[in-house]
């Protein structure tokens, strides 16, 4: 079989299997590329192809890993649970307060990378308040959202690992150029929070009194308590100037090996006793070990892509049908096609399956394949949009709307903040 047909065929079935539903995209990222790496004529050397791209994606997927494990611990001590109530408690009754502090505080909680622990922190926080003063519920809803949409492009929330480790590349190499376009994001929806907390407050006024409380407890006054808290604190920090230094020049650790360690400090710090440390790796074992499988999953339709030579068939078969003056401009064609291209499919069908071949082509034209992946990434607000993603029903269920509605409010204001992310990207050379 033509090697260029094989690897459209396999992305489409690929494709197929994890929209259907008939694949878990784990055992689908595996056995769609050894099917069709036998069909275009391969036998046994799909084994070594496989294993060279479970080294590419090794480092990422023990990043995502660790991750997943660090900021649950870290949440699960209550690090950000002071946040929660000093923005409760400053917001009172000013919707313009309310609504400001609601994307604060999902910010926060997002740099986790899990929307599902976003909603449901913040929507207990801020629901109460969005009641009693009478606020639209899908208001709250689409804040959250956009924030998730934003912070999920950290390296550990699951797109930038998913396009680094589609294309071999390093996932902090990917994340750094990001950051300013994440910062305009960001300003973007204090913009729309803002814009929404006026026009509430236009329509409700200030409510006096006292405001609802979801988290009374106030932090542990005990000597221990508070050292422990300040420690956890000083690990966060600590991670989050390892994760930035490189942009600066800086030599830090490898960011797996980063993230290890912030593991390894904040599990003994919480949870000194191994029992107790048995007990919360397992809690949060499910999260952290099916996000591992997938990138590892995804090594061997990577490997198998470029080993068969199927990637570069694609790559060629691709920029043969693209219009040579818009060839230069891919990288942003890339960025628009992302917010259908993940609305439709899921992250895993997009990064895993078309990205690689957009790369390739990309590649043609002198673009950098990792300028290509960020701009795979613009689309991410937009993509929580999708019925496709569970957190999103989540999400609805917590701030009791419904889908169509938070879609049709949301949809405009997402798609301009992926807007504002993809000219800030290029505005400072991100692609």
């Amino acid at each position: 079989m033509d090697p260029a047909l094989a690897g459209f065929l396999m992305v489409a079935a690929f494709t197929a299997l994890i929209m259907s539903g008939r694949l878990a995209p784990a055992p689908a990222l595996v056995l769609t590329p050894l099917v069709f790496g036998l069909l275009a004529g391969h036998g046994t050397d799909l084994g070594p192809m496989a294993v060279d791209g479970l080294r590419e994606v090794a480092p990422t997927g023990v990043m995502l890993l660790f991750a997943i494990l660090t900021f649950g611990i870290l949440t699960d001590a209550g690090l950000f649970d002071p946040l929660v109530r000093l923005i409760v408690r400053q917001a009172g009754g000013d919707p313009l307060k309310v609504s400001l502090g609601a994307a604060a505080l999902a910010a926060v909680i997002s740099l986790d990378g899990d929307g599902s622990t976003t909603y449901l922190i913040t929507c207990a926080a801020m629901l109460p308040l969005y009641r009693r003063l009478g606020m639209n519920p899908l208001h709250l809803a689409c804040l959250l959202m956009l924030v998730s949409g934003v912070m999920n492009l950290s390296p550990w929330g699951g797109p930038t690992g998913r396009a680094a480790a589609a294309l071999g590349l390093d996932v902090t190499a990917v994340f750094l150029p990001l950051l300013p376009a994440m910062g305009a994001g960001l300003l973007a929806v204090f913009a729309l929070a803002a814009v929404l907390g006026l026009s509430e407050r236009r329509r409700l006024g200030v409510l006096e009194g006292p405001v609802p409380d979801a988290n009374e407890e106030s932090v542990p006054d005990a000597p221990s308590s508070r050292l422990r808290f300040a420690l956890n604190l000083l690990i966060l920090i600590a991670l989050m100037a390892g994760l930035i230094a490189p942009a600066f020049g800086l030599k830090t650790l490898p960011l797996p090996v980063l993230m290890m360690t912030a593991f390894a400090l904040a599990l003994t710090l919480n949870h000194p006793d191994p029992r107790a440390q048995a007990g919360r790796i397992a809690a949060h074992a499910p999260a952290a070990l099916s996000v591992a499988a997938l990138i590892f999953a995804a090594g061997v339709l990577t490997g198998v892509l470029k080993g068969t030579g199927m990637v570069g068939a694609m790559s060629s078969a691709l920029v043969a049908a693209i219009p040579g003056a818009l060839g230069p401009h891919l990288a942003p064609a890339v960025a628009a096609a992302s917010l259908p291209g993940t609305f439709f499919l899921s992250n895993d069908a997009f990064y895993f399956g078309m990205l690689p071949v957009l790369a390739e082509a990309g590649a043609v034209h002198g673009i950098d394949p990792a300028a290509m992946a960020r701009a795979a990434l613009m689309g991410q607000p937009f993509h929580l949009l999708s019925p496709l993603v569970p957190s999103t029903w989540l999400l609805v269920g917590l701030a009791r709307v419904e889908m169509g509605a938070h879609q049709k409010f949301t949809a405009l204001p997402a798609a301009g903040v992926c807007l504002v992310m993809a000219l800030a990207a290029m505005a400072t050379g991100g692609f």
